[in-house]
């Protein structure tokens, strides 16, 4: 009985370089892209399944409890929440892909909006003035405590804990006998917190500008591998993207404008997040950074200043912080000794967490505070909506924050287990 001959594969010449591997080919193709992606999951690597899961579902049980709650008003009034404690969540976000942490973000906005408010009505200060201050005093925040924790080892967790009481009281001493300050309605920073909403016709502008931009890009660099030998993603695949990009950026833009419209500090918080998307998946600085969360050590030893990024990471924490802070007060029209207070920690701490950024470093998206800000703001308008009492809503989050930890922890020890970790 003859041994059975092994089918030939396919010339070298016939497929790009870099899927010369069997197992590669089988990748190719919708169908090998379903198993790729069926191999993910069960590797651990959920990426932003379970919060877009956890999104929809949360927005099917609130809209039928109460329909009011998909309504384009109440969906705009929903939007204009996220965007001062998202902007927030993003400089978390940051410092979780170091496998560090920030306690103080809700003093640090505080800080800012006191400090807009007295430099611009106490002091009469231009309002640019006063924005620029509490930016910079933002930053000089973070660059203290990467200063601390990279000179002299202090914790992060430490460091940032005396932050949160040190920056409460440098808020009330800036608030000192003004103690609440309204902003004038007329300020352009009431008006783009509160009543900027761009035209209708803009809005549809700003999707077609995306996504034909989407599709010059992905076209750009499929060109350029294919021109190298390697594998590139055909027409029809990019048009099927470029079309899908349509429906999920033009249908909510198309809903949203059945009210107010898109608001424009909602639109600065997400074009904030695809910036600071490009920086850490393009940029080598965001490869820095997921290296440094991975493994200190060998970045250091591979090269990579871990100073330096830990530095950029903190300033920029404390940066956005001070952003949110900003937005808050503007939306509020007013910096009191409660700015900053509440559950703007838990909520901008919580938001990057279970968008899907671990807390053991190195894994995260941008996309986190996004996706995670829409969680919880989604569960506290609907609770609203239902009249249930604003305990639930605590409470609720805080089961969301730790299943959201449960299947980070879940995922990392099956990654672990698939030799992915």
């Amino acid at each position: 009985m003859s041994a059975k001959v092994p089918e030939p594969g396919p010339e070298p010449g016939t497929v790009a370089a870099d899927l010369l591997d069997e197992r590669l080919i089988q990748s190719a193709g919708f169908g090998g892209a379903v198993r790729a992606f069926t191999r993910r999951i069960r590797g651990g690597d959920l990426g932003s399944l379970p919060v877009v899961v956890g999104l929809v579902v949360i927005w099917a049980v609130f809209g039928i409890v109460n329909p009011r709650f998909l309504s384009s008003i109440n969906l705009v009034n929903l939007s204009m929440q996220c965007a001062a404690v998202g902007t927030i969540a993003i400089g978390v976000v940051l410092v979780l892909l170091l496998a560090e942490i920030d306690l103080s973000i809700g003093s640090v906005s505080g800080l800012a909006a006191a400090i807009v408010a007295v430099g611009f009505v106490g002091h009469a200060w231009p309002l640019w003035t006063a924005v620029v201050a509490a930016i910079a005093a933002g930053a000089l925040i973070g660059l203290f405590y990467a200063l601390l924790n990279t000179r002299f080892g202090v914790p992060s967790f430490v460091i940032t804990l005396a932050g949160l009481l040190g920056i409460l009281g440098a808020q009330l001493w800036v608030l000192g006998k003004f103690g609440s300050i309204n902003l004038p309605f007329d300020s352009w920073l009431v008006y783009y917190a509160q009543q900027l909403y761009m035209p209708d016709w803009l809005a549809y502008v700003f999707v077609a500008v995306a996504v034909a931009g989407y599709w010059l890009a992905k076209s750009l660099a499929s060109n350029k591998r294919k021109a190298a030998g390697l594998s590139g993603t055909s027409a029809s695949a990019l048009g099927l993207r470029a079309a899908g990009l349509l429906v999920v950026l033009g249908v909510p833009v198309w809903y949203l404008n059945r009210s107010r419209g898109v608001g424009v500090m909602f639109l600065s918080f997400v074009a904030l997040v695809l910036i600071m998307h490009f920086f850490l998946s393009r940029t080598r600085w965001g490869r820095a950074v997921f290296a440094v969360g991975g493994n200190v050590e060998a970045a250091r030893r591979a090269g990579i200043n871990v100073r330096a990024v830990a530095l950029s990471v903190f300033i920029l924490c404390s940066t956005f912080a001070a952003l949110g802070g900003l937005m808050a007060a503007g939306r509020l029209a007013a910096a009191n000794q409660s700015s900053g207070g509440g559950d703007i920690n838990l909520n901008a701490i919580a938001a990057a967490v279970i968008g899907g950024t671990s807390l053991f470093g190195g894994r995260g998206s941008a996309f986190s505070a996004l996706l995670g800000i829409l969680v919880i703001q989604s569960i506290s308008s609907g609770l609203t909506l239902v009249n249930l009492d604003s305990s639930l809503r605590y409470m609720i989050t805080g089961a969301v924050l730790l299943l959201a930890v449960v299947i980070d922890s879940l995922s990392r020890r099956s990654r672990r287990a698939a030799g992915r970790a």
